[in-house]
């Protein structure tokens, strides 16, 4: 198989577009360095296309490498010829190959093999001939043999009929064609195990539906409630269909021997093709679903990750809580903690008046203007006396709920232990609710991504290729940001593209010891980072009041000449950048030359590829540009709403908290957050709710019911 011309098929791209990128990942150079900095190679394929060519490029060397062992196999056991060949060359996955490879494939014991010791190989031949004239029991009884086991003619037929069954049952064409016999007319249903129990699978006690249309979350869920043995699921086809395949394929005609042939069929179908076509479909549906629920869980991570910091800001952290109070904490506007404290505002222990003494005077003593507010345990008591709080104060607070998923696995790390030797565990929590307000990506990625919780069936799905996609949203999102080199701390740093956690720990060890960094150059000097690393980190690695005005852009300095080129060209110099009214200027001849079509004349005359020109234009128009400015801004509220101050009809603006297959989950203030069903996101048929929603869109939506005993409601 030519891999990359198969690549260039699939994703439909120019050969020269595969074969380039397939070049730079065998060189280990990143994706978010590809994405960003070698456009001209790929085409400008972003970070996601790319990830996609890397899994499949993988999937595909490792298809090659099996077709190679399997060749060797069957050549030394000098079974190959050319049909063989020719079949595992044309094969497409790896499921096709282990599919030729089944008749090849040293066996454990089996019925057949028993009958092939015994001699019964040439029985099992003569009655597939299916000669009319043949009759199998005078033929059986010439195989009686008392030495090797065989004491009549019924168990030398017999035997010849487990032969034929396994050798039906190793078909690799009849597998293929049952297997999408189950694909396109199968049938997944599930019975409760015991119906008197009551469980959250009961919509799953007596149910059924088409393989090809069973939706992913569903999938999970049957798979999760046959785990805990709730449930009993199998999949199907219309009754005969499997064995009808099996015979019109092998049997010839009526005669004695094609009665036995037709028997041996539906027993290969029965005992060895319908498990293990069963098992294969299901593998492949919660495969499938666990691919499904991994990019939903992705794409949700790479929109909390991405969204925008309130900055500027001291800000009152506070990590709600019952028996053990609500734990505060106080952090300036870089995210040092400035003061912590334990309130009680919920029984036992309820002392409002104290708490609000301490709160005030945080406020007054520190200037707070946020208050940042987890949304565990708690929650919305917590909210309500925030709420009563800032009505009772001169000074304009608002605050916000975030989400506190994975703050305690945070603040009990050994990551939290030496960044706060000097607070305990609940304490370090408040400070990363705090400072999830004001920078998201910075906070967050001190966490396992897995531990954040914004997907759905997360600890049903495979692990690694949780773990390996999730870490990839993480690099992508801080290397599309960019990297502050003297305030970032190891764990941000460990993201950047071509930094690895021993080389990030050397870079804040080297700040400490040597001060700010002035240039990204200076990075060559930290020990392990080499000009390889350099090269790759470097364009992600902003240098805020560094010796050269570039530094805080996401040019790479290997395009230093061509931005400072450009600037020449239109009558400035680089530290012009600095110049409030020289930008100005700047910035206005710079976006005529991006409206006009001269822009491929000007690659070309300062030896540049046209998109990286794009890209050094985009940059010097909004030198230290974050990305997340451009999300929607985070709802700050004043004042709380009850549950049940809710009404039918009521309009409400909210923040998506989390996008499932179903639907997605909206803030609004109360409780619990509503759930909008894929049915009431659009007058239109919605297939997918990422494609109408992501994590952190403030919403306007309207409530359709209040279901008072459960605290839920359903929002349209």
């Amino acid at each position: 198989m030519d891999i990359n011309k198969t690549l260039a098929e699939e994703f439909k791209l120019r050969q020269e577009q595969i074969d380039n990128t397939v070049a730079l990942l065998d060189d280990d150079k990143t994706i978010p360095f590809i994405a960003r900095y070698r456009k001209e190679l790929t085409g400008s394929l972003d970070d996601q296309v790319l990830r996609e060519i890397a899994d499949r490029l993988t999937y595909l060397r490792n298809l090659e490498k099996r077709k190679g062992e399997i060749i060797s196999s069957i050549t030394e056991q000098e079974k190959m010829t050319d049909e063989i060949m020719s079949a595992i060359e044309n094969a497409k996955t790896l499921v096709e190959v282990e599919d030729i490879y089944r008749p090849f494939k040293p066996k454990r014991k089996t019925r057949a093999s028993v009958a092939r010791e015994k001699g019964l190989e040439p029985l099992a031949e003569l009655i597939l001939t299916q000669d009319k004239k043949c009759d199998p029991q005078v033929e059986g009884t010439k195989f009686i043999n008392e030495e090797k086991g065989v004491k009549s003619a019924d168990e030398a037929l017999q035997g010849a009929m487990d032969i034929i069954a396994e050798d039906i049952s190793d078909d690799a064409d009849l597998r293929k064609y049952i297997r999408t016999l189950f694909s396109q007319i199968g049938v997944i249903s599930s019975k409760a195990s015991d119906e008197n129990v009551e469980s959250v699978y009961e919509n799953y006690y007596d149910y059924a539906e088409a393989v090809g249309k069973i939706a992913g979350h569903r999938v999970l869920a049957l798979d999760r409630g046959e785990k805990e043995g709730v449930l009993k699921v199998s999949v199907n086809v219309p009754e005969g269909a499997g064995e009808r395949a099996c015979v019109s394929r092998y049997v010839k005609n009526k005669s004695e021997c094609g009665q036995l042939v037709t028997a041996a069929c539906e027993d290969g179908y029965k005992r060895l093709i319908y498990p293990s076509i069963e098992r294969e479909i299901r593998a492949e549906l919660s495969a499938n679903a666990q691919e499904g629920a991994i990019k939903v869980f992705s794409s949700n991570l790479r929109q909390l990750l991405m969204q925008p910091p309130v900055k500027d800001t001291v800000t009152l952290g506070l990590d709600p809580g019952y028996a053990h109070g609500c734990k505060t904490a106080v952090v300036d506007a870089t995210g040092k903690v400035l003061d912590t404290a334990i309130i009680y505002i919920t029984p036992p222990k309820k002392d409002t008046e104290r708490a609000k003494r301490i709160l005030t005077g945080f406020i007054k003593k520190y200037g707070v203007t946020t208050i940042s507010i987890g949304n565990g345990t708690a929650s919305r008591e917590t909210e309500q006396f925030t709420a009563e709080l800032i009505k009772e104060i001169p000074q304009k607070v608002s605050y916000m709920v975030v989400s506190e998923a994975g703050a305690s696995v945070y603040s009990a790390s050994k990551l939290a232990a030496e960044e706060f030797p000097e607070y305990d565990v609940s304490l370090r929590s408040a400070v990363s609710i705090a400072r999830r307000l004001q920078d998201p990506l910075a906070e967050l990625v001190k966490i396992d991504p897995k531990a954040i919780g914004v997907g759905q069936y997360q600890h049903d799905v495979n692990q690694k290729n949780l773990e390996q996609s999730l870490t990839g949203v993480v690099e992508d999102a801080v290397n599309s940001v960019g990297v502050d080199i003297n305030t970032a701390t190891p764990s941000l740093l460990a993201y950047v593209s071509g930094i690895n956690n021993g080389i990030a720990k050397n870079i804040v060890k080297y700040r400490e010891e040597n001060g700010k960094l002035k240039e990204r150059k200076e990075l060559l000097k930290v020990p392990k980072l080499g000009k390889v690393a350099y090269e790759q980190c470097a364009g992600f690695i902003r240098v805020p009041d560094g010796k050269n005005p570039l530094e805080i852009t996401g040019v790479h300095p290997e395009s230093y000449s061509v931005a400072e080129n450009l600037l020449s060209k239109i009558g400035y110099k680089v530290n012009d950048l600095t110049n409030k009214e020289k930008f100005v200027e700047i910035k206005s001849k710079l976006a005529e030359l991006n409206n006009s079509k001269n822009i491929k004349e000007l690659a070309t005359e300062l030896n540049v590829g046209e998109p990286t020109l794009q890209d050094i234009i985009n940059e010097l128009m909004k030198p230290g540009r974050d990305p997340r400015e451009e999300m929607p801004k985070p709802i700050l509220r004043a004042d709380v709403l009850k549950f049940e101050d809710l009404r039918d009809g009521m309009i409400l603006t909210g923040t998506v908290r989390n996008v499932t297959d179903f639907g997605a989950f909206v803030d609004v203030g109360v409780k619990h957050d509503g759930l909008v069903h894929i049915s009431e996101m659009s007058e239109n048929y919605v297939k997918n709710p990422s494609d109408v929603v992501s994590v952190g869109d403030v919403v306007k939506v309207q409530v359709i019911g209040i279901d008072q005993e459960r605290q839920k409601v359903k929002l349209s």
